[in-house]
């Protein structure tokens, strides 16, 4: 049935989407599909959708009408939070074959047997607290890096966020069999891991193990030069992690911590575990160790029960700490969350100044950070793809770095000198040593 066929996968959302797609490619692949763009007309499209927000569930809805439209015979399967969430809102959309929760999600090919159109979308959600097996994933071939999923799920509960409800309990593997599964990107020839997942420093709690157990043991890997931790709660970041990082010959000095909120008012009204003295200590501890460190930081403006004297306060926090940058979320009311219990909602209008002017705070950091390290020596790790005569990659410290074009520079580890900030905000590098630069072999 699938000789001959075509599928087309389309993402939305954060890197673990991605490292699940990629997976359920590679099985449509050993199926016998051959995967092209969604651009492309295929017989089957796979989007894997993202419901973080309202704004997410809208890019999800118009996504799906436009491949809809790309190719109105094709057969349509929509996966994903998104569709764990809604399947009913998703069904109801002209064109949509097959909507896919949480469990089923990688037992698609259970359902698509004949790729006959029915006219209504079947839908296969399931009771995430049901869910309990994890499944691996990693992704591959589209990116010099790779994102590696190591866990799944949340039992945090935060009152803005839906995830817990789209993906169930936190839950991973053994630590045995996460280092083979790195070991099987690192045969693959990948020379960065990113740790992803849900809440990755909860990793453990359904094997009886421990995150800094696992980097402990990801370390020893060879073949891979370097892992980057992705998002980790500022409460499971403890200073043994932080240590561990600022001593280790793999793990970079990258740190993305969500904050969600500068004010203890406010983290307390959404059940975060933390608060922002504790917050501060952790980015203390890194600058203390590891100076050149990127910060990332994650902030939600004007949600439920944040007042004018709150954001204010925040802002002057946030302004104080020594992170490289922020990711500014305008709050979004979901349906089902303990924060719409909160009486005081902030009007839009104060929502978006208030986004806003996080926004242009991150730029200021964002450009500070670059310009302390403008005249270094760095080692880059490029990236393959052709941009306009153009190439990037990422320094350790994640400083985006620009470079013509090399096409023997793909998935290499080069040092460049880091010469200025252009006008798409990237540095460009002056590569060191170039002409004694020994390659391996392209191969066709």
């Amino acid at each position: 049935m699938s000789q001959g066929k075509k599928v087309a996968f389309y993402t939305l959302g954060c890197k673990l989407n991605f490292s699940e797609t990629s997976t359920i490619g590679r099985s449509f692949k050993e199926m016998g599909f051959e995967t092209v763009k969604p651009t492309e007309k295929a017989d089957i499209y796979v989007i894997n959708t993202c419901s973080v927000t309202d704004q997410a569930d809208k890019k999800c809805r118009q996504a799906i009408k436009k491949i809809i439209k790309t190719n109105p015979n094709a057969f349509v399967v929509v996966i994903g939070c998104y569709a764990q969430l809604k399947p009913e809102e998703i069904s109801e959309i002209p064109g949509v074959d097959l909507v896919l929760g949480t469990n089923e999600k990688f037992n698609i090919h259970k359902y698509i047997d004949h790729l006959e159109k029915k006219g209504t979308g079947e839908m296969h959600p399931c009771e995430v607290e049901s869910v309990k097996d994890f499944q691996a994933s990693y992704s591959m071939g589209d990116r010099t890096r790779c994102f590696l999923k190591i866990q799944d799920g949340c039992n945090y509960f935060c009152t803005y966020c839906t995830i817990p409800f789209a993906r169930g309990g936190s839950r991973n593997m053994s630590i045995s069999d996460t280092v083979a599964e790195a070991k099987k990107v690192a045969q693959q020839g990948a020379k960065e891991i990113i740790l992803t997942g849900v809440n990755i420093g909860d990793f453990g709690q359904s094997t009886n193990e421990t995150f800094f157990e696992l980097i402990q043991e990801l370390e020893k890997i060879e073949g891979i030069e370097r892992f980057r931790i992705s998002s980790i709660e500022p409460n499971l970041l403890s200073n043994e992690i932080i240590e561990f990082v600022a001593n280790s010959k793999k793990f970079v000095n990258h740190f993305h911590i969500p904050l969600q909120a500068g004010s203890n008012h406010v983290l307390k009204l959404m059940k975060r575990r933390y608060n922002r003295e504790l917050f501060a200590q952790r980015i203390e501890k890194i600058k203390a160790l590891t100076p050149d460190a990127f910060i990332g930081v994650d902030v939600i403006a004007g949600s439920r029960g944040e007042r004018e004297k709150d954001f204010l306060d925040a802002y002057d926090f946030i302004n104080e700490l020594p992170i490289s940058q922020l990711h500014v979320f305008p709050y979004s009311e979901r349906q089902g969350t303990k924060a719409l219990e909160i009486k005081e909602a902030v009007r839009p209008e104060d929502k978006k100044r208030r986004a806003k002017m996080l926004q242009i705070l991150s730029e200021k950091k964002l450009r500070a950070f670059y310009e302390e390290n403008i005249g270094k020596e760095e080692e880059v790790l490029f990236e393959g793809y052709n941009d306009k005569g153009k190439m990037y990659g990422f320094t350790k410290n994640y400083i985006k770095v620009e470079i013509p074009y090399k096409q023997n520079f793909s998935n290499e580890l080069a040092f460049a000198k880091l010469q200025d900030i252009n006008s798409n905000g990237n540095v460009t590098g002056l590569l060191v040593n170039e002409n004694q630069f020994q390659f391996k072999p392209i191969l066709e």
